[in-house]
């Protein structure tokens, strides 16, 4: 081999080597990404596993207090048993977008159940007084703004991810690797937007 036709294999070869590491740069990049917004899901899923396990409580205390309103109470107990299986889905596959769309539309709901349950439960005096009740709902309103800073946090690295998996030519390598887009934790009705307002 003459040597113009070795330099020319040399050049070639490493501008091979130089793509193989381009791309296995913007897969680990795209993957250390991936990893982030599923470890910021998963401190949602913490924050709501605590607001879940203390719904029961607070129902549970209301329960004396509220007997006319069951219909109220059985709600709130149903929205919140729906929305624990939502999280369990969401939980065991943060990047599937489906899972995450069905958790945000039963968090939706379970939250409109505890704005009613809360606004009904300012009617009752002895309720409001009651020291169980003000702990409770003292906890919860801690625990919403935990999971109003979850989301915050999950919704910046989905962002950040998005981003990366979209831009060219890292598009190439997403797409190739099955990189598939994550779902932001947006409420899409303006109502439920609002949390469940706590005060006694």
């Amino acid at each position: 081999m003459s040597t113009p036709i070795i330099i020319t294999l040399v050049v070639l070869g490493v501008i091979a080597l130089l793509l193989v590491m381009w791309a296995v740069g913007v897969y680990n990049n795209l993957v250390t990404l991936r990893n982030r917004f599923k470890n910021a899901f998963a401190q949602i899923d913490v924050q709501l596993k605590r607001r879940f396990d203390l719904i029961p409580n607070l129902v549970e205390t209301a329960k004396g207090y509220l007997a006319h309103e069951r219909g109220t109470l059985e709600a709130v107990i149903q929205a919140r048993n729906t929305a624990v299986s939502a999280q369990a889905k969401a939980a065991a596959d943060p990047g599937d977008a489906g899972a995450v769309r069905g958790l945000i539309a039963a968090d939706a709901v379970l939250t409109g159940g505890l704005g009613k349950f809360f606004a009904l439960a300012e009617a009752y005096p002895q309720l409001k007084a009651d020291a169980n009740m003000r702990q409770l709902t003292e906890e919860l309103t801690s625990t919403e703004n935990k999971v109003a800073f979850a989301r915050q946090a999950y919704n910046d690295a989905v962002m950040g991810y998005n981003t990366a998996r979209e831009l060219f030519p890292a598009v190439i390598i997403a797409n190739f690797a099955n990189f598939q887009p994550a779902q932001l934790y947006e409420i899409e009705n303006a109502a439920e937007r609002q949390a469940p307002v706590v005060k006694f």
